[in-house]
């Protein structure tokens, strides 16, 4: 069955979706869905997430949406094959892993994620940044990113001293962060800059970023 994933090429979602099949070296057919055009919100796609939020993902016979469920799916269901994203061959390690995927969830997330969508997302449709709102929820990053730079100061990634989806799942928004005028909240932290310089480095993030160009659309 081919693998088909449904974006927007420039959604940190969709590019985390298609991050983890480049570190699965899956070959899949990939869907567009403009959401500019509220393609999302066509009874076609919404047969595939009622929410109308991109990605979606069809793989044979079952649908699923949600990214962070999608890439779990894919590191699953495709563990022998690519890049070990779970390490499911060592219970300790997989459950750090785990550990990290919720924290990007649960604390890295809520924080910049506000970012990015007031300083890409908000002009596109005609709307002024929050800066009261981006300046709270760089706060809240500053705190978590304190936390990553002890985490980071004795492994080299985020679950061990070794690359996990844990990892990935940071890529996209940190992509756009960085574009920001508030990356030195990076920079200025050794052990994280240096995570991010090798995660981004990876070739799957290197090939993900080249359809991640906000500046002829910008992201939503």
């Amino acid at each position: 069955m081919v693998l088909k994933p449904h974006g927007f090429p420039v959604s940190p979602c969709t590019a985390r979706v298609e991050a983890c099949l480049h570190e699965k070296t899956l070959d899949f057919d990939f869907v567009p869905v403009d959401i500019l055009a509220l393609e999302n919100k066509q009874p076609s796609f919404l047969a595939k997430n009622p929410f109308g939020q991109i990605p979606a993902f069809e793989d044979g016979d079952i649908t699923l949406f949600e990214s962070r469920a999608i890439t779990a799916y894919v590191a699953e269901k495709f563990k022998g094959t690519g890049y070990d994203l779970i390490r499911h061959e060592n219970l300790k390690e997989g459950a750090l892993v785990k550990v990290w995927i919720e924290v990007e969830s649960q604390q890295y997330h809520p924080a910049i994620c506000p970012i990015v969508y007031e300083f890409f997302g908000k002009p596109v449709v005609g709307c002024k940044p929050d800066q009261t709102l981006i300046d709270a929820s760089l706060e809240k990053l500053e705190k978590v990113l304190d936390v990553y730079e002890t985490r980071l100061s004795s492994n080299k990634y985020l679950a061990g001293d070794f690359y996990s989806l844990a990892d990935l799942h940071h890529f996209a928004y940190t992509f756009y962060f960085m574009k920001t005028p508030w990356s030195s909240l990076i920079i200025d932290r050794p052990h994280v800059k240096a995570w991010w310089e090798d995660i981004s480095a990876r070739p799957a993030s290197v090939k993900v970023a080249e359809g991640m160009n906000f500046g002829e659309v910008e992201i939503k």
